[in-house]
């Protein structure tokens, strides 16, 4: 796997973004810079805005407002060049359930154009790194909660991309397979691979490098997990202290208190 070694440059830049529906604002005026090589980690509560930025990174759909580059590339003006650089698995990544393990990693194989010796490298790489070789034939909807989201991750993999875009990949998933999970994402990170992921466990948020967190619309606090923690014995203290605080200045700020 060709990856960019990690520097200090950000590969995902995001600038004033915001994004309505009507008269919702789903996110609001949000800038993060995400660093080549590390995991960058999202977090906070349900409708807060995780999966909207995350599919606006991806190219999904386009801000209201606000410029999003992505290895310096434009997510709406030049969205065909980044659809190579990025990997993005959706809450309910669309594994086909009546096809096997190899069936359906081969039809994702067909849709990036991967044949020959290297369709059969990469389906020994990453079925190897999912453990997932000796169920190539089971079919994909008999496979556990965890074997599901590891096959849906060998299929976001299996074009190599620069950035990968994690929408609550292990919600659901038993620990064992949640920490197999994150084993693959280190790996990845290892050899230069962008994580982007957001997460309904903060213990997930402890292995980011750098760590968002988002309520009501907007980014309010930024940082590595360890400046979050500061002061509190773990970062859920952390984080609901935040949010609580965040929830008492609305109020104050709505009756003039």
């Amino acid at each position: 796997m060709n990856m960019i070694s990690s520097t200090v440059d950000p590969i995902v830049k995001i600038t004033d973004v915001s994004m309505s529906y009507g008269d919702i604002n789903a996110v609001d005026d949000v800038s993060l810079d995400i660093l080549r090589g590390t995991i960058f980690g999202l977090v906070g509560s349900d409708g807060a805005g995780k999966s909207t930025l995350l599919r606006m990174v991806a190219g999904m759909i386009r801000p209201s407002s606000g410029h999003i580059a992505v290895d310096g590339l434009d997510t709406v003006k030049e969205r065909t060049g980044i659809k190579p650089l990025i990997g993005y698995m959706p809450q309910r990544f669309g594994l086909y359930r009546d096809l096997t393990v190899l069936e359906n990693l081969s039809f994702f194989m067909d849709i990036f154009k991967v044949f020959g010796e290297e369709r059969k490298k990469r389906t020994e790489r990453y079925l190897g790194f999912s453990n997932l070789l000796p169920f190539t034939d089971r079919l994909a909807g008999n496979l556990s909660g965890g074997m599901k989201q590891k096959l849906g991750l060998a299929c976001v993999l299996c074009h190599e991309p620069r950035i990968l875009i994690l929408d609550e990949p292990t919600n659901g998933v038993d620990p064992v397979s949640r920490s197999e999970f994150w084993d693959i994402l280190f790996a990845m990170k290892k050899e230069g691979m962008t994580i982007l992921v957001s997460t309904a466990y903060l213990d997930e948020g402890e292995k980011c490098d750098h760590l968002a967190l988002m309520h009501k619309s907007r980014v309010v606090a930024s940082s590595d997990p360890e400046t979050i923690m500061s002061g509190f014995g773990s970062l859920e203290e952390a984080v609901i202290s935040r949010i609580n605080e965040i929830d008492t200045e609305l109020v104050n700020d709505r009756f003039g208190l």
